[in-house]
């Protein structure tokens, strides 16, 4: 992740960039202001009111937290756009970019994580049944941790604090020791960061589909609705990010410098706007629960969100998983047998809520 208050190259355009600095301090606040308490509820209610927490809910739980954790550098950024200087210093600078770079990695690979556990409880219910464990589940929670902070360390190696050409104002900004290492850093990002794990997503995503095509399994409305939303809205808002860096690190392949050129400023101007956007991508994870929950709100109170994640594939469920739909004799009422489809279905109890 990159936010610039002021960059040198567009320290010229003051009109455009005070346009984009009032954008980017309001879309800042409103994450700050939706997410912090948003998320903090999550982990509370997680924490709180769930005796048996399952495996979604723990990833639910660290999704949080890694969404908490980005939230709380917004106020170093708010200060630095406010007063169009960094204040903080060269550590600051390293550290809050930092955090912002494990916190985008945490965040997609919990969402791959969390698909791929989906597509296995489809694909093959009795594997699922043996390997989503909560043991294994906090290895796996610990690994994408440790995999978060060591793909982020570019930024400290980058990240640097240097005069702009505006009153002497302290600018937090990469600086890159030639072109290549820009191209590599902004093309491993959107490697690392995005492309990779939204693929294993998609493809996740497809072979369920698929398998429940060709089963003719029941979906219900609240069925899959979480998990979707999340990977559909962390899509949204860090997609033109990426498609923005994917674009500059092919102009540093070409020798431009950041900025250079009227395509070069569009591109500096556009990402200042999309990485404050990024910022509420952390925000709005507790708003998709309540879309999810529907009538939970209402019914579960400040309870719903230990009552949703209660239904969305919970360890309880993947104990009575099978491989095969159950046949009925005709008049005869038949046993339930959830197959594969049980991880993309609610218990009974949610199952026959209205949305």
């Amino acid at each position: 992740m990159a936010m610039n208050t002021t960059s040198p190259a567009a320290a010229s355009s003051g009109g455009v960039m005070l346009f984009i600095s009032t954008l980017a301090i309001i879309l800042l606040s409103v994450a700050l202001a939706v997410g912090l308490p948003g998320n903090s509820f999550v982990v509370w209610s997680i924490l709180t009111r769930m005796q048996k927490r399952s495996v979604t809910a723990l990833m639910v739980l660290n999704l949080a937290l890694a969404d908490l954790a980005v939230l709380l550098t917004a106020p170093f950024f708010l200060h630095s756009l406010s007063r169009k200087t960094w204040s903080f210093k060269l550590t600051g600078c390293r550290l809050c970019h930092y955090v912002c770079g494990v916190s985008m990695y945490a965040s997609v690979l919990l969402i791959t994580a969390m698909s791929l556990d989906r597509s296995l409880a489809v694909a093959r219910p009795f594997v699922s049944q043996k390997v989503r464990t909560k043991a294994i589940a906090r290895w796996v929670l610990a690994g994408i941790w440790v995999l978060s902070f060591v793909l982020a360390t570019p930024v400290l190696v980058y990240r640097t604090v240097s005069s702009g050409s505006v009153n002497g104002s302290l600018v937090c900004f990469p600086k890159y020791p030639s072109p290549g290492h820009r191209a590599f850093h902004l093309l491993f990002e959107a490697i690392t960061g995005f492309l990779l794990p939204f693929l294993a997503v998609v493809a996740s995503y497809s072979d369920i589909g698929r398998r429940l095509r060709a089963r003719r399994f029941r979906r219900s409305r609240r069925t899959g609705r979480l998990v979707a939303l999340i990977v559909l809205a962390f899509a949204a808002f860090w997609l033109p990010y990426h498609v923005v860096n994917l674009a500059e690190a092919g102009r540093a392949l070409a020798g431009l410098a950041s900025g250079a050129g009227p395509a070069g400023q569009r591109l500096l101007l556009a990402r200042y706007v999309l990485i404050a956007l990024a910022f509420l991508s952390s925000s709005v994870n507790p708003v998709l629960y309540a879309c999810a929950g529907g009538g939970l709100l209402r019914s579960a109170g400040v309870g719903f969100v230990a009552k949703l994640l209660e239904g969305t594939g919970s360890d309880v469920s993947s104990t009575r998983r099978g491989l095969s739909v159950g046949h009925t004799v005709k008049g005869a009422a038949a046993p339930p047998e959830p197959g594969p489809a049980e991880a993309l279905s609610p218990p009974p109890t949610l199952s026959s809520e209205a949305d």
